[in-house]
Parts: structure tokens; sequence; C-alpha cells
């Protein structure tokens, strides 16, 4: 009988120790660890990339929007830095009007106002400045400008780096019709 206990007693004595299992699960433990930061810090990165997308599409829209209807003016009746109103002839079926394009300050999104209404172009605008000029391309009050230069800029993550910066150079079709 001895033998047998002898024998199993060494069979029960194949396997790992605690130590062992602890090493592994050490080892485990930081290749997964590892694993999960770069996916984590992937994931991240593909978020911040589709709001910078998100962030340049809207922008484009914005401006897009501000040089189609400027460019239709036929005056600019008032404007300064942050802001502009393009007076817009009759054209085809469609009466005359303002149009007003408006930036209040820091994070603040810029405003189309017409007689219709107000309603935001964009959101996370870090800068917004128009600057007027003739047709010589000298720096004028916004009452003489035929031509406007628009400079926008849009920050998403708010870091004070712009995510976005996009500029233009708008003409008057219809300068002096009046």
């Amino acid at each position: 009988m001895k033998k047998w206990i002898d024998a199993f007693y060494i069979k029960s004595q194949k396997g790992f120790s605690l130590i062992e299992m602890m090493v592994v699960v050490v080892i485990l433990g930081l290749i997964v660890l590892g694993l999960v930061t770069f996916f984590t810090g992937g994931a991240r990165s593909w978020i911040t990339g589709q709001s910078q997308l998100k962030a340049q599409r809207e922008a484009r829209q914005a401006i897009d929007r501000m040089v189609r209807e400027i460019r239709h003016g036929e005056s600019i009746s008032s404007g300064d830095s942050k802001s502009i109103t393009a007076s817009i002839p009759a054209l085809g079926l469609e009466s005359a009007y303002d149009v007003s394009f408006s930036w209040d300050d820091t994070w603040d999104p810029i405003n189309r106002i017409v007689s219709s209404g107000t309603n935001a172009l964009i959101d996370n605008v870090q800068s917004l400045t128009f600057t007027y000029f003739d047709s010589s391309g000298n720096l004028v009050a916004p009452g003489n400008a035929s031509k406007v230069h628009i400079d926008l800029q849009v920050d998403v993550d708010k870091d004070e780096n712009p995510d976005v910066t996009l500029n233009t150079d708008v003409d008057l079709r219809n300068y002096g019709l009046q």
C-alpha cells in the first residue's frame, strides 16, 4: 500500500506551482494592458479625426454660403471686422433684401440674419474677420468696398489652436448697380 501512496503522491506533484501561475498571470496582464492601450489610442485618434473632418465640412459649407450671398451684393451697407451686411438687388423673381453675417466673440456661432429670421451657420468659431477693399485693392470703409476678404477659424476641441482655417476673397458681382 505504501508503494501505491508514494506513486500517487509523485503523480500529484506534476503541475504548476502558485508562483508559476502568478508569473503567467502577470505576463498575460501586461500583454492585455498593452493591447488595450493600443486600441484605445486608435479609437481616440479616429474620433478626433472624425470631429475635425466634420468641422472642416461645416466650415466649408458656412464660408460657401457667405461667399455665395455676399457675391450677389450690390453694396456693403454696413460692417466691421466681425460682421457684414450686404444689400442684394432684385434678381429675377426674387425681391431685394439685406443679408447679414455676424460673429460676437470667441466660441459663438456665426449668425445669418435676413428679414425672415436668424439662424446659426456654424458653431465653435474661434475667429471671423472681414476686411474690405476697393477695386484697386486698397483698404476702405465697408460702404465703399467692392471686395471682401473673409478669414474663418474653427476650433472644435477649444484648445486655442484652430482645427480649420479658411480664407477667401469675394468680389461683389453687382457692385455699382444702384
